[in-house]
């Protein structure tokens, strides 16, 4: 048997195995939706933390034993994992916790409102919008409403919560989605004296799937009534984190300003320089193509959001002076080219992150692997 001929041989067998391998995915994308109408069925959430790490956890052991990478079986379960959430979301996303219910959007004609819209209609409530050309007929909109979710700018939020709290039955949700919750749940309360709820989603607009998305919920008032919204939301694929208004606003501070702040001025000492990103990138390391992805993904969005978020507060553009100050006072030791001191900081600072920098090394290795195989 000549050298091409037995090669030829393998790669027949090995096209079989392929064949029988996407024959038991396809076995098992059957059993997921047997899974997923269960789960419709019954109102039960699409993400079952500990259920998944115990089924890796247990996949690892079984790749051991039959003498496989356990990263690499681990990789291919969490795909798969994911894949079947999706697929779960899809099919859930069509059950409604409270069926029969109407939302009022208010500010549904912008690009979150349009958002939730589609998730409500598609779980089959009613959802009706209010917008800037809508407020001669709120009164007729608003009749009637279970819950009613305001999603406009920050700075126009406790303005509309107050307007449109008096068309709103006593028994009605009212939320809000923005991204900052003291303000606007102690305004929801004072104007509405039904249930209150704050909620900010950490998901953009163009979010196809809600699988692992948190949502932040604030409790504002009778919680007991606002909590199909909760359920509804767990029931899509999401992730609702509780919290109060002050953690929450204190944590976005960082998570959401001092990051996008961070990386704004980032982009804009690169363009002052006049970089030639094409040419860095043939150059850089899988870290700085991500870096840099995450800048350019800023600069290729709507500067009006992220003005809204950055200087959405007092407390957040003190934290931003503080920042910039903060890089201010390191430049004596980038003058003096002070490594000892610049030694010394780090050495500081690596102690304060203590076991999260192996935890970081991890995950950021994980990303850079996926981008290197992706490029």
């Amino acid at each position: 048997m000549s050298a091409d001929s037995g090669l030829g041989a393998l790669r027949e067998e090995i096209d079989a195995i392929d064949g029988e391998l996407l024959a038991l995915l396809a076995r098992r994308r059957g059993a997921v939706e047997r899974v997923a109408a269960h789960k419709k069925a019954h109102g039960l959430p699409v993400y079952h933390p500990s259920r998944e790490e115990d089924l890796i956890t247990d996949r690892r052991a079984r790749a051991l034993a039959a003498g496989l990478p356990p990263d690499c079986v681990e990789d291919v379960f969490r795909r798969l994992l994911r894949e079947s959430r999706v697929q779960q979301g899809r099919e859930t996303a069509r059950h409604a916790v409270r069926p029969g219910a109407r939302v009022l959007l208010v500010g549904g004609d912008g690009a979150m409102g349009r958002c939730l819209r589609r998730w409500f209609e598609d779980a089959g409530y009613e959802a009706r919008v209010l917008d800037r050309g809508d407020w001669p007929r709120a009164r007729t909109l608003a009749a009637g409403c279970d819950a009613a979710i305001v999603s406009v700018p920050i700075d126009r939020t406790e303005s509309v919560v107050a307007q449109v709290s008096g068309v709103l039955p006593p028994e009605c949700v009212l939320a809000d989605i923005t991204s900052v919750k003291a303000g606007p749940v102690r305004a929801m309360l004072a104007a509405h004296a039904g249930p209150v709820l704050g909620l900010h989603p950490m998901f953009g607009p163009t979010t196809h799937t809600l699988d692992k998305q948190i949502v932040v919920a604030v409790e504002g008032r009778a919680p007991e009534r606002c909590s199909w919204l909760l359920e509804q939301l767990a029931a899509w694929g999401a992730v609702v984190m509780p919290a109060t208004a002050e953690e929450h606003d204190e944590a976005m501070a960082v998570v959401q300003a001092l990051r996008h702040f961070a990386t704004f001025a980032f982009g804009q000492f690169l363009e002052r320089r006049r970089v030639d990103l094409r040419r860095t990138l043939d150059f850089s390391s899988p870290i700085y193509r991500l870096e840099l992805a995450m800048v350019g993904r800023l600069f290729a969005q709507d500067p009006d959001l992220y003005a809204e978020i950055i200087f959405a507060t007092a407390e957040r553009r003190a934290l931003l002076a503080e920042y910039a100050a903060s890089l201010h006072a390191n430049l004596p030791m980038v003058e003096a080219g002070d490594r000892e001191a610049f030694h010394r900081e780090f050495m500081r600072i690596a102690e304060w992150f203590g076991p999260f920098g192996d935890q970081a090394i991890r995950e950021s290795t994980y990303l850079i692997d996926k981008l290197v195989e992706r490029f």
